[in-house]
């Protein structure tokens, strides 16, 4: 219970201070899950991070029922979730009942508008650390993709979907390769 209860405020805590959207919090949790609980690898949190973007709803929310999943099963998920959603429903709530003096008032206005900058920092910084970790991975064959989709998205302008498509095929056809491999070398060394 403990586990769930740490998982719950967690999440909780890490959607209520966040700003910018699912790949913000994204980095937030892989510093907290990863770096400080230890309750996950950074591959993983890698992983994760990609099949989260690939599914269909809010990025923050499928990271969270995936991170929460995997660090306490269902029940996990559970917890992960509505520690996520929780904030967004109450602040959203909240200026809903005031959203007159929070549309005219100048100081809210100004606070979020530098706010701005400071998402662009974290989102820089999700990319440099999930890259870098491809990079360590010593697999010139991740390497050579993860730059053909950034070429793709930033100077070609290919729709992601497209680029997420082709990566998971990729992948699969990479994963069925390597059991292959794997079979045969195993069906060689038990005839020999």
């Amino acid at each position: 219970m403990g586990k769930l209860w740490k998982l719950f405020l967690s999440t909780f805590y890490l959607s209520a201070f966040t700003f910018g959207g699912g790949y913000v919090i994204i980095s937030l949790m892989k510093t907290k899950f990863v770096d400080e609980m230890h309750w996950m690898e950074e591959e993983e949190m890698l992983n994760y991070t990609a099949m989260a973007q690939s599914a269909p709803g809010a990025v923050a929310v499928n990271a969270s029922i995936l991170v929460g999943y995997r660090i306490a099963g269902f029940a996990g998920a559970v917890v992960a979730i509505i520690g996520t959603i929780l904030p967004p429903l109450i602040i959203i709530s909240v200026i809903f009942f005031f959203y007159e003096a929070f549309r005219s008032n100048l100081i809210v206005s100004a606070v979020l508008k530098g706010m701005q900058s400071g998402v662009a920092a974290v989102i820089a910084d999700v990319v440099l650390n999930l890259s870098s970790t491809i990079v360590k991975n010593k697999d010139s064959i991740s390497v050579i993709i993860m730059i053909l989709a950034f070429v793709a998205t930033f100077v070609l302008g290919v729709n992601v979907m497209v680029i997420i498509a082709a990566c998971a095929t990729i992948g699969i056809v990479r994963e069925g390769l390597a059991v292959s491999r794997k079979e045969a070398a195993h069906e060689l060394t038990g005839t020999l």
